[in-house]
């Protein structure tokens, strides 16, 4: 069965830094696209950040780019988000996604119909 297990998250003041882990298991981790999905009161949705496992290739919305770095530890099937200079928008409930590998310019997308964690809260205020 697939399983994916995140930590991190919690509460921070703006500008403030955290980053969130996620521990994958149950699929084979390079060829699929891992990444994070957030969920904000409303039910508005929205992938930020993928990293395609078997070439490391990343790829961000634009709401994060240059604030969220995501990076892997493939020898673990573990993928982080480095959340830097954090705003009261980014508060929600983040997800760690997958999918299996498929067109890059999608990725994002992808990962609303793929497999989901249970999520951790981010708090920014």
């Amino acid at each position: 069965d697939v399983q994916l297990v995140e930590s991190g998250g919690g509460l921070v003041q703006p500008g403030g830094s955290l980053r969130l882990s996620c521990v994958a298991s149950g699929f084979a981790f390079r060829t699929y696209y891992m990444g994070w999905i957030r969920l904000a009161p409303g039910d508005k949705r929205e992938a930020v950040a993928a990293v395609y496992a078997g070439s490391g290739a990343t790829f961000y919305a634009d709401s994060v780019k240059g604030r969220f770095t995501i990076s892997q530890t493939n020898g673990k099937n573990t993928v982080h988000l480095a959340m830097n200079n954090l705003k009261p928008e980014d508060t929600s409930r983040y997800y760690c996604a997958s999918t299996p590998g498929g067109r890059e310019d999608q990725c994002l997308g992808s990962l609303m119909g793929g497999y989901w964690g249970q999520g951790t809260q981010v708090t920014v205020s």
